[in-house]
């Protein structure tokens, strides 16, 4: 998911997608993709599901429950074996065709823990599954493998609090799913999103030696860490634009979005206030401001002493 268009001064990426839903296209010679019809605000042209291996693969992020998107996939590995269903997020455009896959294939689900409910009141609770259970759940640094290709979990809170990034060691490429997009910047709702962990995250995949980005919205990276500095930089300029906003007399949400977001599509302006807020929830755990709930509801910001 993602609330705006990529930060203007990232380093030129390719922004060209196949668009041909339902076709296997080969990324190099251990990656495919192939994209779900469920475009929109938040998925842009469709959920990627990408194919690992070949002759014994794992696929990562089955997508929505499309039987269409389902059956290219096994079409895609038609005579291969799928040994690994692994998911990234609990989003369900990334997991409601978990199951179906299963069904299918009989693979074991390896990948994030469970959506975790504790506190959660943002609106799009409705696009985060409570429906998915692991076979069992990966941690930081887990090692999977299969036939000339081997995965580590790389563990990225932040878009989610169980959001994961896998790294393909063969080909120093890493699968970023809703952490790392070129199309857009990623969303971060509290509860379930959280800024510092998101910056955190940024600055442990930008310490990484993997270049080469597989998106799970949008087209591939050749510039991953670059590109992910220039994210860290853009929601640190964010950060200050809030706080510039607080000191010029914004108190609530809206008011810090219509100060900070000035050319942002309607459409688009209740996820940039739920990014405000986690730059609100950051900036109070730092001391530098505050966040005030009105009947459980967290949308009003002021300084300290505001």
């Amino acid at each position: 998911m993602a609330t705006e268009p990529a930060p203007s001064d990232t380093i030129p990426f390719d922004r060209s997608h196949p668009g041909h839903y339902g076709v296997a296209i080969a990324l190099s010679p251990l990656v495919r993709r192939v994209v779900a019809n469920n475009p929109g605000p938040f998925t842009f042209t469709g959920t990627v599901t990408h194919i690992i291996g070949r002759g014994e693969v794992a696929i990562l992020d089955p997508g929505p429950d499309d039987g269409d998107h389902i059956a290219a996939l096994l079409a895609a590995t038609a005579g291969e074996t799928i040994t690994h269903i692994l998911v990234s997020h609990t989003h369900r455009d990334h997991t409601d065709g978990v199951e179906a896959l299963r069904v299918a294939t009989g693979a074991q689900i390896l990948g994030c823990a469970p959506h975790d409910p504790t506190g959660s009141t943002n609106p799009l609770d409705a696009s985060t599954s409570t429906a998915y259970v692991p076979d069992r759940e990966l941690r930081h640094g887990e090692i999977l493998s299969g036939p000339g290709w081997t995965l580590e979990t790389v563990a990225t809170p932040g878009h989610t609090r169980n959001h994961l990034c896998f790294a393909l060691r063969e080909e120093s490429a890493l699968f970023s799913g809703d952490h790392v997009m070129a199309w857009s910047t990623t969303i971060v709702a509290p509860p379930d999103g959280n800024m510092r962990q998101y910056k955190e995250s940024l600055r442990l995949l930008v310490g990484r030696s993997e270049d080469a980005y597989y998106p799970a919205h949008g087209p591939s990276l050749t510039n991953g860490r670059a590109f992910a500095a220039a994210l860290l930089a853009h929601r640190e300029r964010r950060e200050q634009q809030v706080l510039d906003a607080l000191a010029g007399g914004a108190r609530t949400v809206p008011e810090i979005v219509g100060a900070v977001y000035t050319d942002l599509a309607s459409g688009l302006r209740g996820a940039a206030g739920l990014s405000v807020l986690a730059h609100l929830e950051e900036l109070t755990e730092r001391g530098l401001a505050s966040v005030v709930s009105a009947e459980g509801d967290p949308r009003y910001g002021r300084l300290p002493g505001g």
